[in-house]
C-alpha cells in the first residue's frame, strides 16, 4: 500500500516560555502544503527500510518511519514488512517533513493491517515520536499551542493562493535555534488570523525565529526579500527554518532568482 505524506508550514510562530522540561511553549498556525514524499509498505519475510530521493541526516535505523512501525508493533502484532521512502520534502527545513512520514506510518499500518484504531489512538502514537508529528493525523489548519502538541481547529482556507517554497543548503539545529530566541507574550492571537485580511499580515504576523536566524544567515532574509519584490502577499520562514515561504495571488516566475537552492510552487489546497 502506498500514501502521500505531505508538509506543512508556520503561519506566525510566538515562543511564549521556556519549560521546566526544557522544551518551549509555543503559539503557532500548522497549515498543510501539498509537496509530498512517497511511503509504501508491503508484506515481506523480513523487515527492509529502503530509501531514495533528497538525502536524510542521521542513520537509517533512527528514522521516524522505522520509530513508528516499532511502536505500532508493540501494541499489535505485525508481520514484517518492506518499507520504501521516497524524500521529496527537504529535511532541515522546518516543514516537518519526518513528522509526517511517521504519522502517515501510522496510518498506512492501521489500513493496511486493520487495526481499527481511532485517530485518537493513532495522535497519541504519533505523539511519542514529535510535538507536531500528530498534526498529520487529521491534516487540516489547527491552532497549535503549548508545545506545539496542542490543537485547536481554525477556519482557514488558502486555496485560491499559490505558495513558493525555497530552501537554502543550510541546516539549522532546532535546539540551537530555540537557544538563540527570547520567550515573550504572544503580540497578535493567531487563533483570529483572517485570510481576508491576507495583504495585512507581513504588518503584524511574525516567526520569533526570524530575527536571530536572518541575523546568523543572512541568506535566508534575502530569500524571503526577494519574494516580497516578487509580489508575494505574504511570506516567511516556516517553523526553525531553513525553509521560507511566499504566497502569491498566481504562480510566480522565478527566472533564476533561487539558482542552487530546492524550490517547489503549487497552488494550495
Amino acid at each position: 500500500m502506498i500514501c502521500f505524506p505531505n508538509c506543512k508550514i508556520n503561519i506566525g510562530l510566538y515562543i511564549t516560555e521556556k519549560r521546566s522540561d526544557a522544551y518551549h511553549n509555543i503559539e503557532t498556525v500548522f497549515y498543510p502544503v501539498p509537496l509530498c514524499d512517497i511511503l509504501e509498505i508491503t508484506e515481506s519475510s523480513k523487515n527492509e527500510f529502503t530509501l531514495s530521493g533528497l538525502k536524510i541526516p542521521g542513520s537509517r535505523e533512527s528514522n521516524l518511519c522505522l520509530e513508528a512501525y516499532n511502536i505500532v508493533k508493540k501494541e499489535y502484532d505485525l508481520p514484517p514488512v518492506k518499507i520504501h521512502l521516497h524524500k521529496a520534502i527537504p529535511a532541515g527545513a522546518g516543514l516537518g517533513g519526518g513528522s509526517s512520514d511517521a504519522a502517515f506510518m501510522i496510518e498506512l499500518l492501521n489500513d493496511t493491517f486493520s487495526l481499527n484504531m481511532t485517530n485518537t489512538q493513532m495522535h497519541d502514537i504519533a505523539g511519542v515520536l514529535g510535538s507536531d508529528c500528530s498534526f498529520f493525523i487529521e491534516n487540516k489548519p489547527v491552532f497549535a499551542s503549548n508545545k506545539g502538541d496542542v490543537f485547536e481547529g481554525i477556519n482557514l482556507d488558502l486555496s485560491k493562493y499559490h505558495i513558493l517554497l525555497v530552501k537554502p543548503d543550510i541546516n539549522i539545529s532546532t535546539p540551537v535555534a530555540y537557544s538563540m530566541v527570547k520567550p515573550r507574550k504572544a503580540p497578535f492571537s493567531l487563533k483570529n488570523i483572517d485570510v481576508k485580511k491576507i495583504n495585512e499580515w507581513n504588518n503584524y504576523i511574525a516567526n520569533d525565529f526570524e530575527e536571530p536566524v536572518f541575523s546568523k544567515f543572512p541568506e535566508i532574509k534575502m530569500i524571503k526579500e526577494k519574494m516580497l519584490d516578487l509580489g508575494a502577499v505574504y511570506a516567511s520562514m516556516s517553523g526553525s527554518g531553513s525553509a521560507v515561504y511566499g504566497i502569491f495571488e498566481s504562480h510566480v516566475e522565478t527566472a533564476n532568482l533561487f539558482d542552487g537552492f530546492f524550490m517547489w510552487q503549487r497552488k494550495l489546497k
